[in-house]
């Protein structure tokens, strides 16, 4: 038997494998996953970010699934149409998140080395 920690989404788990035949893994997973709970701690901070969610009127979203790669504003900073608000890295290209229309930055919702899905809030603008 194999011991492996494999992270899905930001959350640990623990998981075992036999050696062998190829059985299933599956059930093994399954009680390994309570201790992980203490691995998946460190995520906390990345929610304190999102009580600002909502704080301005436009919303900035996602177009695509990736990872944050920089955050280029900052909180009360004004921007124009077409600024750089922040940088996804999705399927190895650098992607410019831009203002929609002119503003000031209200929050940023995420941070650098976070996970987005496509149409995630990112940041607001007023």
């Amino acid at each position: 038997m194999k011991n492996y920690t494999i992270t899905v989404n930001g959350t640990a788990y623990e998981v075992t494998v036999e050696e062998g035949a190829g059985s299933a893994a599956a059930p093994a997973a399954a009680p390994k996953a309570a201790p992980a709970a203490p691995k998946a701690a460190p995520a906390a901070p990345k929610a304190a970010p999102a009580k600002s969610a909502g704080a301005g009127s436009v919303k900035v979203t996602a177009s695509v699934p990736g990872k944050v790669f920089k955050i280029e504003a900052k909180v009360g900073q004004a921007v124009k149409a077409g600024d750089n608000i922040l940088v996804l890295e999705a399927m190895k290209m650098e992607i410019p998140v831009v203002a929609p229309q002119d503003g000031t930055v209200a929050s940023i919702d995420v941070s650098a080395g976070d996970a987005v899905e496509n149409g995630d809030v990112l940041a607001t603008l007023n």
